[in-house]
C-alpha cells in the first residue's frame, strides 16, 4: 500500500494557544489574527503542539483550533497535535482532527509512564489502524524524558500512513541516524530551533519550529538559500536568529515565544497556568534579551532612552555628593576615572577617595542614610558579610527603571567592582594603609539595555582596576 501524497518540504510554524488574559479561555479571535500573521511566510501550520500547551487543551478546544486553521489557511497544510500518554486518547484525538480537516496529524511519543518498544511501536500502529491520516511521529526527550528509539522508527517508517518524523532533539547525532535508517521511506522534520542549517544540510525537507511565527520570513530565505546550495548565506541568516532561537528552545517554546509576540503586537494572551510568562520561567534579563533581539530584526520600534556617560572634567562628576571641585582640590580627594567594554557593555567607573573624617566621609553616610531614589547606594561586598577594604559604596549614575536594570548594577557590576579592589589592593595599588583610613564611592555608568552578566563584569573589572590605578597614583 502506498504511502499517502503530503509534501512537508516547508515552514511549518509550532502555533502557541491563545488564551484570554483574565480567564484563560481560548481566544479564537486571536488565533484567528495569529494564523493571519503568519500564512504569508509558511507552508502550513500546526496545532495543539508542545508550544501550543497541548497537556492544558482539552479534547474540544483542540478540534475547534483545527477547525479554524482548516478556515484560515485555504490550501495550506494543517497539521494536528494529538499528543496523549495514552493510545485511546490519542486515537480519539486524531479522529477529531481528521474529521475536523487536518491533512496530518502529529504524534509525540507516549509520555509520563513510559512503555517498552513494543508498546511505543503498537500504540503508533493503533492509530494508524483506527484513524485514516497521514501521522507524523514526534521525537521531543526534553519533555518525553525518553527518545522516541530510531530502532522502532524504522519499523514504523514501513507503516503506510506515516509519512514523516519531527525531530526535536536537537541531537544531529540522531537526526542523522534516522535519516539513515528510514530516509528513504519518510521525511524528516527539524524541530529545534537552534540547529536547522546542519540539519537542513543533513537531508531533512522541512522544520516545524515555534520561531516560525515570529520569524518565519527567516526560515524560509533560509530553506530557499539551502535548496541553491548557498550554505554561507543560510548559516548568517541562522547566527542572525540564533539567541532567540536558543531562548525558545530554552523555554519550551510557549511562555517565551507569547512574550515575543505580544511585544510585537500579535497578542496572544498568557500561558495557561500553571506556566508563568513573569515571575517564573522568565526572568527579567530574558525579558529583556527578547526585546532587544526584536529590535535587532526590526520586529519592533527601538525604546531610545536620553543617554550619555558623563563627560567634562573629572572633579566636577560628583555633585551629586555635594562635593564641590574646590571640596576635592582642599582636602586631596583622589580621582580616577576608567572606561572598558564596547556597545551595550560599556561602562564608566568614576572613582573618588579620601580619609573618613573628611567631606568624603560626610558623603559617604550621607548616602548610606538618605538614598537617592532610584539610585541607591551599595555597599560593595565582595560575597555575602565580606565587604571590601577599602569601604566602598557604589552608585549607579542613572535611575534604575526596572528590575533587570536594577540586576545589573546590583549583581555583576558590584562583583567585578568588589573583585577589582581587592585585586588592586593584594597588588598594592592601593596601600594597605589606605584600607582602614579611606573610604570609596564609585560612580557607576552601566548602559540601560545592557544584558550580558559576564561580559558587564568584564567590562567593570578592566574599568575599576583603570580607575583605581589613576586614584592612587599607579
Amino acid at each position: 500500500m502506498r504511502k499517502p501524497e503530503l509534501s512537508l518540504h516547508g515552514v511549518f510554524p509550532a502555533l502557541v494557544t491563545p488564551f484570554e488574559r483574565k480567564t484563560e479561555a481560548l481566544d479564537e479571535d486571536a488565533l484567528r489574527r495569529l494564523i493571519r500573521h503568519v500564512l504569508p511566510y509558511v507552508d502550513g501550520v500546526v496545532t495543539s503542539g508542545t508550544t501550543g500547551e497541548f497537556p492544558y487543551l482539552s479534547r474540544a478546544e483542540q478540534r475547534r483550533m483545527v477547525e479554524i486553521a482548516r478556515e484560515e489557511v485555504g490550501d495550506r497544510l494543517v497539521i494536528a497535535g494529538c499528543g496523549a500518554s495514552g493510545t485511546a486518547q490519542a486515537i480519539a484525538l486524531a479522529a477529531d482532527a481528521a474529521e475536523a480537516g487536518a491533512d496530518a496529524i502529529l504524534v509525540v511519543t507516549p509520555f509520563f509512564l513510559h512503555p517498552s518498544d513494543k508498546g511505543i511501536y503498537q500504540h503508533y500502529v493503533d492509530i494508524t489502524t483506527h484513524v485514516d491520516i497521514p501521522l507524523i511521529l514526534y521525537n521531543i526527550p526534553q519533555v518525553v524524558d525518553a527518545y522516541l528509539p530510531r530502532t522502532v522508527v524504522q519499523d514504523l517508517a514501513d507503516l503506510p500512513n506515516v509519512v514523516a518524523m519531527k525531530d526535536s532533539s536537537g541531537n544531529l547525532t540522531y537526526t542523522m541516524e534516522v535519516l539513515e535508517y528510514a530516509g528513504d521511506r519518510i521525511d524528516l522534520l527539524i524541530g529545534h530551533d537552534e540547529v536547522v542549517v546542519p540539519a537542513l544540510a543533513g537531508g531533512v525537507t522541512g522544520m516545524i519550529l515555534a520561531s516560525a511565527q515570529v520569524y518565519p520570513e527567516i526560515w524560509q530565505q533560509v530553506l530557499r538559500l539551502m535548496d541553491e546550495g548557498r550554505i554561507a548565506e543560510a548559516r548568517a541568516l541562522q547566527r542572525q536568529v540564533q539567541k532567540l532561537s536558543r531562548i525558545f528552545c530554552q523555554y519550551g517554546g510557549g511562555v517565551a515565544v507569547k512574550a515575543a509576540l505580544n511585544m510585537m503586537g500579535v497578542q496572544v494572551g498568557v500561558p495557561r497556568s500553571p506556566l508563568k510568562a513573569v515571575g517564573g520561567a522568565l526572568i527579567h534579563e530574558t525579558r529583556a534579551e527578547i526585546q532587544l533581539e526584536l529590535e535587532k530584526l526590526g520586529k519592533i520600534a527601538a525604546e531610545d532612552e536620553p543617554f550619555a556617560y558623563p563627560d567634562g572634567p573629572l572633579a566636577s562628576r560628583f555633585g551629586d555628593l555635594e562635593l564641590s571641585e574646590a571640596d576635592i582640590r582642599a582636602h586631596g580627594l583622589r580621582l580616577g576615572s576608567g572606561s572598558a567594554g564596547e556597545g551595550l557593555n560599556r561602562v564608566q567607573l568614576d572613582l573618588i577617595g579620601g580619609r573618613k573624617d573628611s567631606p568624603l566621609g560626610d558623603a559617604y553616610a550621607l548616602q548610606l542614610t538618605y538614598p537617592l531614589h532610584g539610585r541607591e547606594a551599595l555597599t560593595t561586598i565582595l560575597e555575602p558579610g565580606l565587604t571590601v577594604q577599602p569601604s566602598t559604596l557604589l552608585l549607579p549614575t542613572l535611575p534604575q527603571k526596572n528590575l533587570r536594570q536594577a540586576n545589573m548594577i546590583y549583581g555583576p557590576t558590584q562583583s567585578a567592582l568588589g573583585r577589582a579592589i581587592v585585586d588592586a589592593l593584594e597588588a598594592g595599588t592601593i596601600p594597605a594603609q589606605a584600607a582602614s583610613d579611606e573610604v570609596l564611592i564609585v560612580l557607576a555608568t552601566v548602559h540601560p539595555k545592557a544584558i550580558d552578566r559576564h561580559a558587564l563584569y568584564q567590562s567593570v573589572y578592566q574599568a575599576a582596576r583603570a580607575a583605581i590605578a589613576q586614584a592612587f597614583g599607579a
